[in-house]
């Protein structure tokens, strides 16, 4: 079946999951793939929260959320962590869009790069150890999955901003409303089941939120390209844990 098969090709794409799996696979296959893009955060967040109890018997929870943070980047290879630095490379540089996106795919990483990673794995480390919580098993699994979610809306509602082939060029080309709509059904149904209708507030905040920052980035380069979906999961992700620290503080989602 072709869902099975996309499903497979966005296993071995955004993670490093050992899949020894030969597939045959065209352009279509990722773009309409990256519907299944939120069920694969939930992996990855399931995965991360094997390694949280694995460790709380022998780590304070500080010790564990630095691991935690460690293997998230492990299980996805860092490819959003780059795309992030890429693209603020190139939009921060202050240079037209066409040395922008020459920027971005410089395999080479910048000063603004470099910044744009530590803030946000400091940012995440510290909302993070502020969970005021018993168990963050639902969070750490919902995690990646508002990452997720945030690079199939910025395929699924831009054009690809480059006249040459990119990366990128797969996913925003063939990826469209028909995906958004069941992939943000995914989404919401497991906010769902972790927090009740409270949960479909941030699942709302985290679905409109990374469609506000693409569009602040096609004013610059007018369209997308696959670093800008790296970035957008990367930045949504702490969006969410900011909105559960928030919330949590006002007892707004018992946890």
């Amino acid at each position: 079946m072709k869902s099975i098969k996309r499903f497979i090709i966005m296993l071995q794409f955004f993670t490093t999951i050992p899949i020894k799996q030969n597939i045959k696979s065209d352009v279509e296959d990722y773009g309409k793939g990256l519907v299944f893009a939120p069920l694969v955060g939930l992996i990855i967040g399931i995965m991360l929260t094997g390694v949280y109890y694995g460790l709380e018997p022998f780590f304070s929870s500080q010790v564990i959320f630095v691991f935690i943070i460690i293997a998230y980047i492990i299980l996805t290879g860092g490819i959003h962590l780059d795309g992030l630095a890429d693209t603020f490379d190139g939009l921060f540089s202050g240079k037209s869009k066409e040395k922008i996106l020459e920027i971005m795919r410089d395999s080479r990483i910048g000063t603004n790069g470099v910044l744009a990673i530590v803030c946000l794995l400091l940012l995440n480390y510290k909302l993070f150890v502020s969970l005021d919580v018993q168990d963050v098993k639902v969070i750490l699994i919902l995690f990646p999955a508002s990452g997720r979610i945030a690079s199939l809306i910025g395929a699924g509602a831009s054009r690809y901003a480059r006249e040459t082939w990119g990366l990128g060029k797969s996913f925003i080309d063939f990826c469209g409303l028909k995906e958004i709509i069941a992939g943000s059904i995914i989404y919401m149904l497991a906010f769902y089941i972790a927090f009740g209708v409270e949960g479909l507030i941030i699942a709302a905040i985290t679905i409109v939120f990374p469609y506000i920052i693409l569009k602040l980035i096609t004013r610059k380069i007018q369209g997308a390209t696959g670093d800008v979906l790296g970035a957008l999961c990367e930045i949504n992700q702490t969006c969410f844990l900011t909105c559960i620290v928030l919330f949590n503080g006002t007892n707004f989602i018992p946890i």
